[in-house]
């Protein structure tokens, strides 16, 4: 049996800058420790959601060293290490198991792509220089580069390979990838509107933008379903629906960023070439929240 990383709901944590768009490491800190007393299961640090593609070395390095230091084993630290350039992931990944992070979450080479066995070769190769479980990341519509479910039955046989995020939004793909990988690789829902119909097909949870917000509810929704209580968690995922639509109107983490300062959760801006929503975007995503009770 591989090492299972977590199961239920990790949030893919935000990356919280200053007005001058430096890195807030007091901050980052702040909210780890919220995160954790709000019932997540796990962190995502340095993944989509938290910039990485805008961070440098030094600065992705330091933001995964606070978020270890201070998670102090409580929850399980997963650190972005993906890239388009194999030796740089590679490395990456070294420097991420040397602080002690808990996982690694790998996404599919970007803008240079690769064939099946490139991701095949790609994978293998970081997963030999590293004993930290790797969590696969599947997300075509940024990447431009998508799993087959061959391939990942392929990559199951690793060792060091144990789960998958899926964000492909394809569910008959997702079905036949567990037909063919089974307990080999644990699977991951990488859409908060796709939590129930994933852990439905045998997912074991989230890595949530969502839970952001409302990391308790996030949990409980996977909480429900891992616990047999599919008419439940059915319920909750089709309650947050409509904010989770907004949470996505603009491109990840534009949204959740402007959720958060609207809650008063201080995040601070983004960097670019993200650019803030509109107006108009902004007044419909502050209504969802109103909607929710959340303002």
């Amino acid at each position: 049996m591989k090492k299972r990383i977590f199961t239920g709901c990790a949030t893919a944590l935000v990356t919280p800058m200053n007005d001058d768009s430096s890195v807030n490491y007091q901050r980052l800190r702040e909210l780890i420790n919220e995160q954790i007393a709000g019932g997540v299961d796990a962190l995502v640090i340095c993944g989509t959601t938290g910039e990485s593609s805008t961070l440098d070395n030094d600065e992705h390095c330091r933001v995964l060293e606070e978020a270890v230091k201070v998670a102090n084993k409580r929850v399980p630290i997963i650190a972005g290490t993906g890239s388009n350039d194999t030796m740089y992931a590679t490395q990456l990944s070294q420097h991420a198991e040397s602080i002690g992070c808990d996982g690694l979450l790998m996404v599919t080479p970007y803008y240079n792509k690769t064939s099946q066995n490139g991701l095949i070769n790609h994978y293998n190769y970081i997963a030999d220089r590293v004993n930290t479980p790797i969590i696969l990341y599947n997300v075509p519509s940024r990447t431009g580069t998508a799993f087959q479910p061959a391939t990942y039955k392929e990559l199951a046989k690793h060792e060091n390979i144990v789960a998958i995020k899926e964000a492909n939004g394809d569910i008959s793909s997702i079905a036949k990838t567990k037909s063919l990988v089974g307990d080999d690789l644990d699977i991951y829902s990488g859409n908060d509107d796709e939590i129930v119909p994933i852990m439905s097909l045998g997912g074991i949870g989230v890595i949530s933008v969502l839970s952001n917000i409302l990391p308790r509810e996030t949990h409980n929704i996977c909480a429900e379903m891992l616990n047999g209580n599919i008419k439940k968690a059915c319920e909750m995922q089709l309650k947050y629906i409509s904010l989770i639509n907004a949470l996505f109107s603009d491109v990840n983490p534009i949204p959740v960023k402007e959720a958060m300062n609207m809650l008063g959760m201080n995040v601070g801006p983004l960097r670019m070439p993200l650019a803030p929503m509109t107006e108009t975007a902004r007044e419909n995503l502050r209504a969802e929240l109103k909607k929710h009770g959340l303002l």
